[in-house]
């Protein structure tokens, strides 16, 4: 300075934050980095980018707090119930659902004609017998599957089936086993795309097989709290990718190869009198039924579909029915075309690959360049989504069922619920959370996984065909065709059976016990479940009585004020409980309320969320419940209305309705009834409704007075 000269200084750069309010008000904005000046038309350009991003992000944020912005970007906007599509949108046509449903029978074709294969050993010609053994199978189980389908159009599942033809105890063993078996389709589904996909990578990167596993049971998750049709749709490209590969291969080993097929044929006589001198007739029988047992895990998709009717277009029986003749069919197919490509090119194990990716490796061997190579990649990934794709039945269906048993008190009736998606979140948070503890205690091994997976599922098709025939014997008097039907589902109930006992031989030693070990300690809770909500349910019934003491009581309550304040009752149905409160608050607060409003919201779960006609007599018997409380009260003196939405968010909505009714009305005070056990546990707390407590801090923290009427029990 001394000089005359300026000094140059180095001057913090403002932060656009600190300018903010400068810039609304027209300011300059600040100069790029590096300090060099805009153009007085970029300098426009810059000013109005930039407005136009804040004014998008305080759009954003004054409408949505940042976990509901960052969960609608994740998972999806919230769907809107009162639009007239909604089921449509949410529903799947036959072609989808055959990605959806049927790709878990599909997929199964990578895994279960390898294992029936490796179980031969030194007789692979035999493989020939178990192939027409497993076409049979498939086609009884599929004929069967359909018959089930007409009878319960709405939705067949092997628990309803089981609960409404058998009783709700054998419901509830059919349920629990296919809890398990669905936790077990998507952890087997997971691993076995995995072992897909890394039989064409490099040997050094198996270290990171399982971690990739994991990761795509994470990633299935997420998808799956999108919504069905999201994930069937994301996955649908990649699961016609497999189609399109195994048929071509198929083709190419059949075809090209048509003058072998006799060689083939008596290759397998040789065999057969082979392994009868050396292992006898009764041994020989041992070792096919030891393939055929191995091999069981190609038919455990099969009931997926009649499982999975209500996320179905219209006409669910015929789509169910569609969809169950794609599955059967391309199932028979592939299962037959690989195990007999198998014997056409000699396939034996490598270490580290799957069978099917030998196969592929020896009928490319001969293409030119690259060629054979980048098919037998791409039907390794093929192979791969498809597995993955496999593993939405168990995101599909599982949930569903829990949600169904839940509705029947044998599960927490939270696994009801459905998201702002519609999709029962929690019991997809569930099979989630425990296929991803399976995968890690297996450690990702298929072989393990096929002899926990094969078992469940025929507990279930014995169950519901056991069922079935008891139906056709009840109505044979009524239904013209009962002895066809009844042939139908007799003879799968025995190829069932027979499944099932060679399944609990063959495999319990090998690690069998263990599925029928969960299994049964699942069924164990669901019966304290049960008993826990019965003593509840006794316990509440006392509560019945007020209705008949309120009216005994018209001339002694509440006369005189008539023109007194507002109280809001929160009310679910017209039970004791609602009862018990509504009478609570002038005993409590004699003389201060005169006004009445009961609100209640219809809670949208898996039971109600079935079509149009369900969510139209949810609302009519919504509506009925709660202006019998407004009735009621009129007929003590008070002046009532009754309002009432439906909803899947209990707590958002009673939550705005109760601010439009607080503008309306002031004074008002918010009343809700809550069940007062003597001792409250962690169990308590899981199996019951606590949303008065939440409701309670939602309204403290606004400044809503708020009071909870307790009805001890």
């Amino acid at each position: 300075m001394g000089n005359g000269k300026p000094v140059a200084r180095s001057l913090p750069r403002p932060s656009p934050t600190a300018n903010l309010a400068g810039i609304w008000k027209g300011e300059p904005l600040p100069p790029p980095r590096g300090g060099t000046s805009c153009s007085p038309f970029f300098e426009v350009v810059r000013r109005v980018l930039w407005k136009r991003a804040l004014e998008c992000i305080g759009a954003v944020m004054k409408k949505h707090r940042w976990g509901n912005w960052i969960k609608s970007l994740v998972i999806g906007r919230a769907r809107d119930i009162s639009d007239q599509r909604l089921f449509h949108k949410v529903s799947l046509v036959a072609l989808l659902a055959w990605v959806g449903l049927g790709a878990d029978g599909l997929s199964s074709s990578c895994y279960g004609p390898e294992e029936a294969f490796r179980a031969l050993g030194a007789h692979p010609a035999l493989s020939l017998l178990v192939a027409l053994a497993c076409v049979i199978t498939i086609a009884v189980i599929c004929v069967s599957y359909r018959q089930i389908i007409e009878l319960f159009p709405s939705g067949g599942g092997g628990y309803l089936v089981a609960s409404k033809l058998l009783s709700p105890t054998a419901g509830l063993v059919s349920g629990s086993a296919l809890l398990v078996d669905y936790v077990l389709t998507i952890t087997i589904s997971v691993a076995s795309g995995a072992d897909a996909l890394f039989s064409v990578l490099p040997p050094h990167w198996l270290i990171w097989k399982l971690p990739f596993a994991c990761a795509g049971l994470a990633l299935l998750t997420l998808v799956n709290l999108r919504g069905v049709k999201e994930s069937v749709l994301l996955w649908a490209p990649v699961f016609f990718v497999f189609v399109g590969t195994h048929a071509l291969a198929i083709l190419i080993a059949i075809v090209g190869h048509g003058s072998e097929l006799p060689g083939i044929g008596a290759w397998t006589v040789t065999d057969v009198e082979a392994a009868r001198i050396e292992l006898g007739w009764w041994g020989m029988l041992a070792l096919l039924l030891k393939a055929y047992s191995m091999g069981a895990g190609t038919y455990t998709g099969i009931e997926a579909v009649s499982n999975g009717l209500p996320i179905l277009r219209e006409p669910r029986a015929e789509t169910g029915k569609r969809t169950m003749n794609y599955m059967g069919v391309s199932l028979a197919v592939t299962v037959f075309g690989l195990m007999l490509a198998y014997l056409i090119y000699g396939v034996q194990p490598v270490e580290g690959k799957t069978l099917n990716a030998v196969l592929f490796e020896r009928i490319t061997a001969g293409w030119p360049g690259r060629w054979g190579a980048w098919f037998t990649g791409l039907s390794m990934v093929g192979a791969t989504a498809l597995l993955f794709v496999a593993a939405q039945a168990g995101f599909i269906d599982g949930p569903r069922v829990l949600a169904n048993m839940a509705l029947d008190r044998w599960f927490p009736t939270r696994f009801a619920s459905l998201s702002d998606r519609f999709v029962t979140q929690n019991g997809i948070l569930l099979m989630g959370g425990a296929a991803l503890i399976a995968m890690l205690a297996t450690r990702g091994a298929v072989g393990l996984l096929v002899v926990l997976y094969s078992i469940n599922v025929f507990i279930t098709f014995c169950l519901s065909q056991l069922g079935m025939v008891r139906h056709w014997w009840q109505v044979r008097g009524k239904d013209r065709a009962w002895k066809r039907k009844l042939g139908i589902n007799g003879v799968g109930l025995g190829l069932s059976s027979f499944i099932l006992v060679s399944l609990c031989v063959v495999k319990f030693d090998e690690g069998g016990w263990v599925t029928l070990v969960v299994t049964g300690a699942l069924i164990a809770v669901a019966f304290a479940v049960k008993r826990h909500y019965g003593m509840a349910l006794r316990d509440l019934t006392r509560l019945e009585g007020l209705v008949a003491a309120a009216e005994a009581a018209v001339d002694g309550m509440g006369r005189t004020a008539t023109k007194g304040r507002t109280a809001i009752v929160l009310v679910n149905g017209f039970n004791g409980l609602g009862l018990h409160t509504f009478l609570g608050i002038p005993r409590i607060f004699p003389g201060t309320f005169g006004h009445f409003v009961f609100l209640q919201v219809g809670v949208l779960d898996a039971g109600s969320f079935k079509g149009t006609r369900e969510l139209e007599r949810l609302r009519t018997e919504t509506f009925a419940g709660t202006q019998r409380y407004a009735d009621f009260a009129r007929q003590h003196g008070f002046t009532a209305e009754a309002t009432i939405e439906i909803s899947h968010d209990l707590l958002g909505t009673i939550e705005s309705m109760s601010e439009a009714l607080m503008k309306r009305h002031p004074d008002a005070v918010i009343f809700g009834g809550q069940l007062a056990f003597e001792h409250e546990t962690v169990w308590t707390r899981w199996l019951h409704n606590y949303a008065v407590f939440a409701l309670q801090r939602i309204f403290c923290r606004q400044g809503v007075p708020f009071v909870i009427v307790p009805a001890r029990i």
